[in-house]
């Protein structure tokens, strides 16, 4: 059976999933990115490096979002929606944002993963320093669908 997912069916995918996709649309480009994220009072929040995905986005703000949740072929939902990137300013915004994003993608690390932090690695090292662009996508028009044998 095909379907149609209700407002509160698609509340339930946005929050429960933590990688999505950005569609971005910019310079006659379009751009398709996986991004992890965390769903909270009708915004997507998310963080990346300065990149392509920053500039492009800076440069058209109008993005769709995607998201989907695959148990097999005949048993998936899928989560689309269209809405504004807005990057966040203050250190307040930020550290709210990263909180949000902190709090829901900590629980889902392996403890592997978890050690891994512990102790300060070459890529580690690297990455030191660089600061992240901290945004969220105010979300407009969401649609839903799924199917289910």
């Amino acid at each position: 059976m095909l379907g149609e997912l209700n407002k509160s069916q698609i509340e339930q995918v946005l929050k429960n999933q933590v990688i999505g996709r950005i569609g971005i649309h910019a310079n006659n480009r379009t751009y398709v990115v996986p991004v992890t994220y965390v769903y909270a009072d009708q915004y997507i929040y998310g963080h990346s490096k300065e990149g392509l995905k920053i500039k492009m986005m800076r440069e058209n703000p109008s993005v769709c979002f995607e998201v989907d949740v695959m148990e097999n072929m005949a048993n998936w939902q899928s989560v689309i929606a269209w809405g504004n990137f807005e990057e966040l300013r203050t250190d307040e915004d930020k550290k709210k944002a990263m909180k949000l994003l902190v709090d829901r993608i900590t629980p889902l690390l392996t403890s592997e993963t978890m050690h891994m932090h512990d102790q300060p690695n070459e890529h580690q090292k690297d990455v030191k320093g660089v600061s992240a662009v901290v945004f969220r996508i105010n979300l407009g028009e969401l649609t839903g669908r799924f199917e289910k044998r």
